[in-house]
C-alpha cells in the first residue's frame, strides 16, 4: 500500500516514551503516523500533513485537551479523535465525546485496543472497503488466515485435536452463536478466529470487546452507536459495534463479567439482529455473529443472578471448551519446539537447542496461565539465554513447598533474580518499557512499579 493510500494517524501527549511506543506500533502497518508532545508541535503536523485521525491525551501542559479537540474540530471538520486519559476521569471523557471526539481509551492500554478503535473509524471502513474492491479474493483470504490466526494453537493431544474439529464445525455454521469456555491462558480467542476466518464471514470484521471493559456511561453508544445531534456536541454519527459487525463476527470476552443492565438489550439485538442508534428512530438491520468466552463458571453466575438464563442460551448455541494445559501435558512438548523455533528466529539467536532436562521438569509443572505463560517463559528464556543450549535452570518454576528455614535465603535469592531478569529484559529491548513488560509477562504499570522497588534506573548512554 502507498503512503497516499494509508491513514495518516497524529499522536499528541506529553509523555515521549508513549508516543514513541505507539508510534513503533504503526511501523509496517497499513497507518502513516506522527507524533507530537506539545500542542505547539501538534498544530505544525496538522498544518504541514492531512492528518485522517487524532489520537489526543485530554492532558497536555500548559493547555486544555479539550479546548485541542474543540480547535481541532472546527478547523478540521473531517478529522476523527480517540481520547486517551490516564485519570479514569469520566466526565471530562463524556464532555469529549458531546464535542465530537470518536472514542476514548483508558491508560494503559493494550495496542490491540487501540487498533480496534482505529477499525471502527469511518475512514477505516472506507479504506478497507476499497482494498476489498481492489484486491483479488483468493489473496485477501490468505492474508486472513496467515495474519489473524495465532499458531500458538497448536498441539497433538486428542482433546486439542477435538477443540479444533469442533472449531471447524462451527465455522460451517455462520449463522450459530459459539460459548468458548476454558481457564486464563488457554487460547479462547485464538479459537474464535479459527471460527471466523475459516467460515462465510472472513472477509468481514473480527471485533473483539472486552465485555466487563465498558463503562455504564458509555454501554449502548460502544454496542448500539449514536446518531448525530443526539446530545450536546455529537457532531457525528457513529456505528456501535453491532453495526460495525455487519456480515462479520463480533467477540465478546469475558461474557460473565457484562453488566446485568446491558444484558436484555443484548439479547434483543441478538435475536432480531435490528438495532437502533441512541438518538435516533430509524432501526438499522445488522447480520452479525456473536462468539463469546469466559473463565468463569456462567452457570454459577446463572444462579446468583449475575447472568441472564435466556441470554445463555441465546449465546450458548455452539459450546467448545478448551482444557488446561495441565489436562493434555502432550501438548508441552511441542509447544515448546514451536516457540523456542519462534522467539530464536524474531531475537535472532543462533539454533537453539532444548536440553530433554527442560522437557520432563515442565510436564511435572501445573501451569497455572497455560499456553499464555509458557509462551512468556520460552520467551524470557531465549532472551536470557547465553549459550545454544536452554537448561532446566533457564525456566524458573513457581515452587510453593519451600522449608520455613529457608525462607530467608530464598527470599534474597528470588530479589536477587528478578532484578537481573528486569535488567536483561530491558537492555534486550534497548529500554523500551512496554516491550521489556511484554516479554516479561506482566503489565506496563507493573513493570514501573518493579522498577521503583528495585531502584532500576535506564543507562542513558546505552539507548
Amino acid at each position: 500500500m502507498g503512503d497516499n493510500e494509508k491513514i495518516k494517524i497524529l499522536i499528541l501527549d506529553d509523555e515521549k516514551q508513549f508516543t514513541e511506543e505507539l508510534n513503533g506500533f504503526f511501523v509496517g502497518s497499513d497507518y502513516m503516523s506522527f507524533e507530537a508532545n506539545t500542542a505547539t508541535e501538534g498544530r505544525k503536523v496538522l498544518s504541514d500533513h492531512e492528518i485522517d485521525l487524532l489520537i489526543l491525551d485530554v492532558r497536555l501542559p500548559g493547555v486544555n485537551g479539550l479546548d485541542i479537540l474543540k480547535e481541532v474540530k472546527v478547523t478540521y471538520p473531517n478529522m476523527e479523535v480517540i481520547i486517551i486519559s490516564a485519570h479514569g476521569d469520566m466526565e471530562t471523557v463524556i464532555k469529549a465525546m458531546r464535542l465530537g471526539a470518536f472514542d476514548y481509551l483508558r491508560k494503559p492500554f493494550r495496542f490491540i485496543d487501540i487498533q480496534i478503535a482505529i477499525e471502527r473509524t469511518q475512514k477505516y471502513l472506507q479504506l478497507h472497503r476499497k482494498l476489498k474492491r481492489m484486491e483479488e479474493k483468493n489473496s485477501l483470504i490468505s492474508k486472513s488466515l496467515e495474519g489473524k490466526i495465532d499458531r500458538q494453537f497448536i498441539g497433538v493431544s486428542p482433546q486439542i485435536l477435538n477443540v479444533y474439529e469442533q472449531a471447524v464445525t462451527a465455522a460451517e455454521y455462520a449463522e450459530a452463536n459459539v460459548l468458548i469456555t476454558g481457564e486464563s491462558g488457554t487460547g479462547k480467542e485464538n479459537i474464535a478466529r479459527i471460527i471466523h476466518y475459516t467460515s462465510s464471514r472472513k472477509d468481514n470484521l473480527f471485533c473483539a470487546v472486552n465485555s466487563s471493559a465498558i463503562t455504564d456511561s458509555l454501554l449502548e453508544s460502544e454496542f448500539f452507536g449514536h446518531k448525530k445531534g443526539s446530545f450536546t456536541g455529537a457532531i457525528n454519527d457513529k456505528m456501535g459495534f453491532f453495526e460495525v459487525c455487519n456480515h462479520g463476527t463480533l467477540f465478546l470476552d469475558e461474557i460473565a463479567d457484562m453488566p446485568f443492565n446491558l444484558q436484555a438489550k443484548i439479547l434483543r439485538a441478538t435475536e432480531e439482529k435490528v438495532i437502533t442508534r441512541v438518538g435516533d428512530t430509524h432501526s438499522v438491520q445488522t447480520d452479525f455473529r456473536i462468539i463469546s468466552a469466559t473463565n468463569h463458571d456462567i452457570e454459577k453466575r446463572v444462579e446468583e443472578k449475575k447472568f441472564r438464563l435466556d441470554l445463555l442460551h441465546r449465546l450458548n448455541t455452539l459450546h467448545i471448551h478448551i482444557p488446561a494445559l495441565r489436562e493434555r501435558p502432550q501438548d508441552i512438548k511441542p509447544l515448546i519446539n514451536h516457540f523456542v523455533e519462534l522467539y530464536s528466529n524474531r531475537f535472532n539467536k543462533p539454533k537453539i537447542e532444548i536440553s530433554k532436562t527442560v522437557f520432563d521438569a515442565l510436564i511435572k509443572y501445573e501451569f497455572p496461565g497455560n499456553v499464555r505463560e509458557l509462551r512468556n517463559m520460552v520467551e524470557r528464556a531465549i532472551i536470557l539465554c547465553k549459550g545454544n543450549l536452554l537448561g532446566v535452570d533457564d525456566f524458573p518454576l513457581k515452587h510453593q513447598n519451600s522449608a520455613s528455614s529457608d525462607m530467608q535465603g530464598e527470599t534474597v535469592n528470588l530479589k536477587n533474580n528478578e532484578i537481573q531478569i528486569i535488567q536483561k529484559a530491558l537492555q534486550s529491548v534497548r529500554y523500551n518499557q512496554k516491550a521489556a513488560a511484554d516479554i516479561l509477562g506482566i503489565t506496563r504499570d507493573a513493570l514501573i512499579r518493579k522498577m521503583k522497588k528495585y531502584n532500576i534506573r535506564i543507562n542513558k548512554t546505552e539507548l
